[in-house]
């Protein structure tokens, strides 16, 4: 089972399970009354970001077919900064890392709209200039999620298949699990996540999701964590590249500050806006709709 009830930390089941299948999720992590307000707040955000692009579903890219994503909400819409730092979630994600601190690498909703593409299959590490795989997804469906609306699947145990191909899931197909040697004939296993779940996936487990069947859109906030040390690689990402961090130095910053354990319960104040701005991320759109529409944020 990759489901399993938390009570007040991850027992030591949650950690195994985990470490041996890339996955967990736990169930309970938000109430009612979090998923609603928290749901709002990311809707809002999303809607502000995107406001200005009135492009019909078809007529994106094959990669923004999949969702609409936008990235590092906490910086401009403080409604949601409670969600992205939230303690539980945080701590969670300390726990199983095995880190006594972490970090946000981005946040980002991720919202598959009615008639969304599938997402192809992928491993996140290789995205993130983060030299060190110690790094975990909170995955957060607000209404939950099933295999009709868009629900993730993910290959069991493929965070230790020390995979060195990187999937191109924004002008190509991602890896090809049928005739690939990525996923070691190894199916991926498609979780439903109950209302008020939160799924966790390592950041190398290959993953996927289902297209969106239903006539609603699925509605998910993820937050990216990963062990405080990490160091900088040899590549590029905002994360990184606002901070000026320098290849192999620790990663730390107004960009990626701790997020659990909290100084004194208070949420970190957010840097400034990124220069120059871009779609999907924070402080876009600008005042006029002077973008690119088929440039891949």
């Amino acid at each position: 089972m990759s489901r399993l009830t938390l009570a007040k930390a991850p027992a030591q089941e949650h950690l195994q399970t985990f470490e041996h299948r890339g996955f967990v999720v736990i169930d309970d992590m938000l109430s009612i009354d979090e998923l609603d307000r928290y749901g709002e707040a990311v809707d809002e955000a999303v809607a502000k970001r995107t406001r200005w692009d009135e492009r019909k579903l078809k007529d994106r890219s094959r990669y923004e077919q999949s969702f609409r994503q936008c990235i590092n909400l906490w910086e401009d819409a403080p409604a949601v900064r409670p969600l992205t730092f939230h303690p539980r979630i945080g701590g969670v994600a300390a726990a199983l890392l095995r880190a006594d601190a972490v970090r946000i690498w981005h946040d980002q909703a991720l919202y598959k709209e009615s008639d969304g593409r599938e997402t192809d299959p992928h491993l996140d590490h290789d995205y993130w200039a983060i030299e060190e795989p110690r790094t975990v997804t909170a995955w957060i469906p607000f209404d939950g999620s099933t295999e009709t609306t868009g629900a993730m699947g993910y290959v069991p145990g493929s965070h230790k298949f020390d995979i060195t191909k990187i999937a191109n899931i924004f002008t190509g197909r991602g890896f090809d699990l049928e005739n690939g040697d990525e996923a070691r004939g190894v199916a991926p296993e498609f979780i439903n996540v109950p209302r008020g779940s939160v799924a966790f996936h390592h950041g190398r487990t290959i993953h996927l999701a289902h297209p969106n069947q239903s006539d609603r859109t699925r509605r998910v906030h993820t937050v990216i964590f990963f062990a405080d040390g990490c160091t900088r690689r040899d590549a590029t990402h905002p994360s990184v590249d606002r901070m000026g961090v320098p290849v192999g130095a620790p990663i730390r910053g107004p960009v990626t500050p701790i997020a659990w354990p909290l100084s004194d319960g208070r949420f970190p104040d957010p840097p400034p806006l990124p220069d120059p701005l871009r779609p999907g991320w924070p402080g876009w759109p600008k005042t006029s709709p002077d973008w690119e529409p088929n440039k891949v944020s």
